[in-house]
C-alpha cells in the first residue's frame, strides 16, 4: 500500500582517531602550522578555565562554565572563521572568543558579573555570550538574513549544546534559515549532558544532526575531539555559505569532562566509568599523541608552552582583579537612552543627583 518517496542519511566523519593516528582512507591535510596553532589554543583555553575555577572557588569570580574536553570544537570555529564573519556564541566558546579578539580579562570580567566584559573591544559585530538556551540561534538567523539582504559575502556561525536542540528556538531558526537559504552554520556541541540530563533522556533521535533533515538543511556528524574532522566539516560549511548555497548543521560529538558549571557537581549523576573512558579520547590527549609521533613533540616542549601561556593568563587575571568595579548606575544607562519617570528616584539614589 505504501511506497517510499524519500530516504535520508546522516554522514559521520572521523580523521584522527583516539590513538592519535590518521585514518588510512582519508587524505585531508592540515598544515603543521595550523595543527600547532589549534593545539596552542586548546591548551590556552584549558589553562584559562583552570584559572577561572580557582578564582571562583576563592570568591573572586561568579559561576563559570568550563569547556574542558570540548575545546577542539570552539578552537576550530575561531580558527577558520573570517574576521568579518559573525559569531553568535553560547557559553562555552572561550576558544573561539579568544581567536576572535576577545581579551582574556573581558571573558573573566563577564563571568565576574561585569557586563563590560561582553562589550568586546574587538570584533564588535560578534554577538555577546548567550546564556539562555538556544536563543542565540534566532539571533544568528536574523544576522544572516541581514547579510543576505545586503548581498554581503559573510557567514554567521552559532553554537549550542545538545540540550539546546530540544528547544523550539533551534527548530524555528533552522526552518527560517532553510526557507531563506541563509549563510548560517549551526554547530552542536554534543557533550552528552544537558546539566544533569543525559542525552538518552533528552531525545529519541539517533543523532542530533538528523534534526536538520526536517528543515531541509544539509547536516553531518563529526568526532568533536578530532581537529582534522572539525576542520574539514567547518571549512566545507563555510565555503558553502560563502557561495550562497545555504545553511549547514554540524553535530560535534564530545564529552563534558567537568561539571556543567562551577555551581554543579557532576559526580552526583555522571557515571565514573563513562568519564574515565572519555578522558582517553579527549582532544588534547589525541593531539599530543599525534604530534609526538609525527612532529618531534615532547613533554618538555609542552611544559615550556604551558609556562608561557600561563604567564599570559596570570597577567589577564591581574588586569581583571585590578579593574575598578562597574558603577551600579550603569544598569540604567545601558538600558535607557533617557531614564523613565518611574525609575528616576532609584537612578538618582545611585548617582547622588537630585532635581
Amino acid at each position: 500500500m505504501f511506497e517510499t518517496i524519500n530516504k535520508f542519511e546522516v554522514k559521520y566523519l572521523q580523521i584522527l582517531d583516539e590513538f592519535g593516528k590518521l585514518k588510512n582512507n582519508c587524505d585531508y591535510k592540515i598544515s603543521k602550522e595550523s595543527i600547532f596553532d589549534l593545539y596552542k589554543i586548546i591548551i590556552k583555553t584549558r589553562l584559562l578555565d583552570k584559572k577561572a575555577f580557582l578564582l571562583q572557588r576563592t570568591g573572586r569570580l561568579g559561576t563559570y562554565p568550563s569547556s574542558y574536553g570540548q575545546e577542539a570544537v570552539f578552537a576550530v570555529i575561531g580558527y577558520l572563521m573570517g574576521q568579518n564573519d559573525i559569531l553568535c556564541p553560547h557559553y562555552r566558546d572561550q576558544a573561539a572568543l579568544i581567536q576572535r579578539g576577545v581579551k582574556l580579562e573581558e571573558i573573566l570580567a563577564y563571568w565576574g558579573g561585569d557586563e563590560r566584559g561582553n562589550n568586546f573591544e574587538n570584533n564588535k559585530h560578534d554577538f555577546p555570550i548567550a546564556v539562555p538556551i538556544a536563543s542565540q540561534c534566532l539571533h544568528a538567523v536574523g544576522a544572516a538574513y541581514s547579510l543576505k539582504y545586503k548581498n554581503e559575502k559573510r557567514v554567521v556561525v552559532t553554537t549550542l549544546g545538545d540540550g539546546g536542540t530540544s528547544k523550539g528556538d533551534f527548530f524555528e531558526a533552522m526552518n527560517f534559515a532553510s526557507i531563506h537559504k541563509l549563510p548560517v552554520i549551526f554547530v552542536i556541541n554534543n557533550n552528552k549532558w544537558a546539566i544533569s540530563v543525559p542525552l538518552s533522556k533528552q531525545t529519541n533521535s539517533a543523532t542530533l544532526a538528523q534534526k536538520a533533515i526536517a528543515a531541509g538543511i544539509d547536516n553531518m556528524k563529526v568526532d568533536g575531539n578530532d581537529v582534522f574532522a572539525l576542520h574539514y566539516a567547518l571549512n566545507s560549511a563555510l565555503e558553502k555559505a560563502y557561495n550562497n548555497e545555504g545553511p549547514t548543521v554540524i553535530e560535534a560529538e564530545t564529552f563534558r569532562l567537568c561539571d556543567h558549571t562551577t555551581a554543579d557537581d557532576a559526580t552526583k549523576y555522571m557515571p565514573a566509568a563513562d568519564l574515565d573512558n572519555a578522558r582517553q579520547k579527549e582532544p588534547l590527549v589525541r593531539l599530543d599523541k599525534y604530534l609526538k609521533a609525527n612532529h618531534s613533540w615532547n613533554d618538555e616542549k609542552k611544559q615550556q608552552l604551558e609556562d608561557k601561556l600561563q604567564e599570559e593568563i596570570m597577567v589577564a587575571a591581574d588586569n581583571y582583579l585590578n579593574t575598578p568595579p562597574q558603577e551600579a548606575r550603569s544598569m540604567f544607562e545601558s538600558l535607557y537612552q533617557s531614564i523613565p519617570e518611574s525609575l528616576k528616584e532609584q537612578y538618582q539614589g545611585l548617582t547622588g543627583e537630585h532635581e
